[in-house]
């Protein structure tokens, strides 16, 4: 028989050893399926066809815009590649261009000289490996310098027509906010949005969450009274719950401010 003592020991150790220890299950989604299919009904209503504000003019001006906007607003790599890409839209001009010439192009850019680097590795790489041309796989676009895997998932979204979710800034805020998919990484995120989003939302759903939480559910603070959502959103922050009106906004103008 064993003994007090013994017994409460052998729980102690059963507590503390990682082995045995429960691990805590991710947090789920604050919202059932119909919910969630309601909110990306009202986006699609309110922006039919959503648009990227990175400006470009090709899938590679496209990769090399959305490396620069790292720790970067929208609005300050639109400013100041609009010049870099009148002289370079290629990979070879790119080159030709060379990386002191394109440093100067983007000094405004915050770490402007790394970037300066990888633009010019990553334009060597799409000559030398690639024939100048943007891969369209993801497993192909992280091996290019400066891109990762959501620079790789916009450019197959806005490039190449291919549905996926680029968790940045903006949608890691509110997902975890308005607990739509709770996460610590944005591969986390990444992978309950894909997994909860109704598929004929799919395509357009990085960029109606980007937009809502670049102009409405703001970092700061949110405007929860602008929100077409605020009756369904599950937010302990919100601080209203009557719905703005759902009509169809304006076209999107580049240059956004945040």
């Amino acid at each position: 028989m064993t003994s007090p003592m013994k017994k409460s020991s052998t729980q102690t150790l059963k507590k503390s050893n990682p082995e045995t220890a429960k691990r805590k299950p991710a947090a789920r989604s604050a919202y059932s399926k119909a919910e969630v299919e309601e909110i990306f009904r009202r986006f699609s209503i309110q922006r039919p066809e959503p648009k990227g504000e990175l400006e470009h003019v090709n899938p590679f001006t496209l990769v090399v815009a959305v490396a620069l906007s790292a720790q970067a607003t929208d609005a300050g790599v639109n400013k100041a590649t609009r010049a870099l890409f009148k002289v370079a839209d290629t990979p070879q001009k790119m080159l030709d261009l060379g990386e002191d010439k394109v440093r100067d192009y983007i000094k405004t850019i915050g770490l402007f000289r790394n970037k300066a680097k990888n633009i010019i590795a990553l334009s060597r790489r799409l000559v030398e490996v690639y024939g100048g041309e943007v891969p369209k796989t993801r497993e192909e676009l992280v091996t290019l310098p400066g891109v990762g895997r959501k620079t790789a998932n916009v450019v197959m979204s806005m490039a190449f027509g291919i549905p996926t979710i680029a968790v940045d800034t903006h949608i890691f805020r509110i997902a975890n906010r308005i607990r739509l998919a709770p996460g610590k990484t944005p591969d986390e995120i990444e992978a309950k949005l894909m997994r909860i989003i109704p598929k004929q939302y799919l395509f357009h759903a990085h960029h109606w969450l980007i937009l809502h939480g670049r102009y409405c559910c703001k970092a700061r603070k949110p405007e929860c009274e602008r929100c077409i959502i605020a009756d369904i959103c599950k937010s302990p922050e919100k601080t209203c719950d009557v719905p703005a009106p759902l009509v169809e906004l304006p076209p999107q103008l580049f240059g956004p401010t945040d």
